[in-house]
């Protein structure tokens, strides 16, 4: 199965849609240990995505990655802003001048798009960060995808991992960005970074389940 230019694009629109429905649940769990701006961030972030993305519909999906990666460093504030960038610009250098991507061209482009954040962030797994969903939920895709798993198939088992590392998060202490600050009171409470990439994530399997 490749993943079309059109559904990379269909994929941006459903996540800055998902991202809008879960607004006030991503404010609620920032507000427990952060800045309670996570989920306004986020949307501000994907609505100028949205509004970049008729510009480069017709490009390569590289250029509509690095087109969202350079949206998201400009408009969404705190941590989240530089790591969700870091993210889609490393992707799209794997992207490139794609017009479709194959499983495997999938997983170079969310492993790069990791380690982007891994080298922007410093974070490594229970640093109670958004590494502790996207971490496992690599592994979860390589995994399947060995296995000879179809991509929605897989896809799912990655999201699975994504949900179990977004849940691990709670009883971590945070070692990473303004949740830190607070040591042991930031146990008991979900990452927000984490819960943004399992919705991304979730996304992203939805509209490839959907074709």
């Amino acid at each position: 199965m490749v993943i079309s230019k059109i559904q990379i694009i269909q994929w941006l629109e459903k996540t800055a849609t998902v991202l809008h429905e879960n607004r006030a649940y991503l404010t609620e769990l920032d507000s427990a240990i952060g800045d309670a701006d996570h989920g306004a961030n986020m949307v501000r972030g994907f609505k100028a995505v949205l509004e970049k993305l008729p510009g480069v519909a017709d490009q390569p999906i590289g250029n509509i990655l690095k087109a969202t990666g350079m949206a998201l460093m400009s408009n969404v504030g705190g941590a989240s802003g530089p790591l969700y960038g870091a993210f889609f610009m490393r992707a799209a250098g794997v992207a490139a001048a794609k017009e479709g991507l194959s499983s495997e061209d999938l997983l170079g482009l969310l492993d790069a798009g990791i380690n982007g954040i891994v080298q922007r962030g410093r974070a490594q797994p229970g640093d109670k960060t958004m590494i502790d969903a996207w971490m496992p939920a690599l592994a979860a895709l390589q995994l399947a995808l060995r296995a000879g798993q179809d991509l929605p198939t897989a896809l799912q088992a990655c999201v699975t991992a994504a949900a179990t590392g977004m849940q691990a998060t709670i009883p971590l202490q945070a070692k990473k960005g303004r949740a830190s600050y607070l040591g042991e009171r930031s146990i008991g409470h979900q990452d927000p970074g984490a819960t943004s990439t399992y919705l991304l994530l979730k996304a992203l399997l939805d509209t490839v389940s959907n074709a």
